[in-house]
């Protein structure tokens, strides 16, 4: 794992993925979080998380510690591993009634990532 423990996961075929993971880890600490695109990650980290191929390429993922949890509630916590007000709002869409709205808000955005900017022909799977 990387040194600050957790990573964010995402598809590194799908630029309009690949450019929200850069432009999050851009704002976490030096020697927190990383950002991974799944084709690049370890086995062992796949394993360790419980995790399939299948699982990899559904949805943007959030490891820490080998524990993972899937779409917005990877986001959140990517979110939440920011400082400021990045944090906050992380955090906010933990919780319910935030995080029952941000579960659909999530999948609308995956399902039409191909219509967004950066996105490549990858991103239609």
């Amino acid at each position: 794992m990387p040194q600050g423990g957790c990573t964010l996961v995402y598809d590194g075929d799908c630029g309009f993925c690949t450019t929200s993971a850069t432009w999050i880890a851009r704002r976490w600490p030096e020697g927190g979080p990383t950002a991974i695109p799944w084709q690049r990650l370890p086995k062992d980290v796949i394993v360790g998380a419980g995790l399939t191929l299948e699982d990899l390429q559904r949805a943007a993922w959030w490891i820490d510690d080998g524990r993972s949890e899937a779409g917005a509630r990877a986001i959140a916590r990517a979110l939440a591993a920011a400082p400021g007000p990045w944090a906050a709002f992380g955090a906010i869409l933990l919780v319910p009634p935030f995080s029952w709205a941000a579960a659909p808000v999530y999948r609308l955005v995956a399902r039409f990532r191909h219509r967004l900017p950066g996105a490549t022909p990858a991103c239609r799977v």
